[in-house]
């Protein structure tokens, strides 16, 4: 799919205006995005919620704060611990959704295991480009992307760093509401991993280890489906292979 569906907006609880996007029709899907990226990026340009909404479900894709069509703001108070979450949860309540499916990529699947922790209910779950350590021991990985926001311009061609700036300047992100960002990374504790009791799906790049080992995750979660698909952290989100994992898990949906 080329065209992105118009974005719809909602107002956080501290009073930002916030963008979301919708395709199809059925049971909820709601589905976060991952860091410098936005909904169109993740999830509708590749094809992967056109490949969900085909089975039976209303694919409902919110921009984050400081990302895509979301408000942007630079003031270090509009981006308190947990915000991303919050603002999950504020989405979820305009919509008015009960029985639903939440997902994410990567900071959009650390957003959910803390939406998760925060109240949210949702029947099914996604956490994608994720692995254990990348929920519980945030530190080095907001230095990771503190160093390749504070150093724009001067990383070494073809490093990790480079191709995240490369990325960076493909979706226009702004580098001062991103660097904000990292102050929300709140380490989620293994317990509270554990109490995830819906049904999970666990998907990654087969050489994704950007956010430490998937492996361990399934395993921590109760009812946990592990599923690899072909590539590492920036490769696998752009293969078909990606969005057919997540819509044959998630199985035909209630018409």
């Amino acid at each position: 799919m080329k065209n992105a569906p118009d974005p719809s907006y909602f107002e956080s609880d501290d009073g930002y205006r916030l963008a979301f996007r919708e395709l199809g029709e059925g049971a909820p899907v709601l589905l976060l995005h991952g860091f410098f990226s936005d909904a169109w990026t993740n999830w509708i340009r590749y094809g992967h919620a056109e490949r969900i909404a085909e089975q039976g479900y209303r694919v409902i894709m919110p921009d984050l704060r400081a990302h895509g069509d979301s408000a942007k703001p630079h003031e270090p108070e509009a981006y308190p611990p947990d915000i991303l979450a919050r603002d999950g949860l504020a989405l979820v309540a305009h919509l008015e959704l009960n029985e639903y499916a939440l997902g994410g990529y990567s900071l959009g699947a650390r957003t959910v295991v803390r939406m998760h922790a925060l109240g949210a209910r949702p029947e099914r779950m996604i956490i994608s480009g994720m692995g254990l350590s990348g929920l519980v021991e945030l530190g080095s990985r907001a230095d990771h992307f503190r160093n390749i926001l504070t150093n724009l311009g001067s990383h070494e061609q073809g490093s990790p760093e480079w191709m995240a700036e490369a990325f960076l300047k493909t979706t226009g992100g702004d580098p001062e509401a991103l660097l904000q960002i990292l102050k929300v990374f709140t380490d989620t504790p293994e317990e509270a991993i554990r109490a995830i009791r819906c049904p999970t799906l666990v998907l990654a790049g087969e050489e994704d280890e950007d956010n430490g080992s998937h492996e361990e995750l399934a395993a921590l979660l109760p009812d946990a489906t592990h599923v690899e698909v072909p590539g590492g952290h920036m490769s696998c989100i752009v293969k078909p292979d990606f969005g057919e994992a997540i819509a044959e898990w998630l199985g035909r949906g209630l018409e």
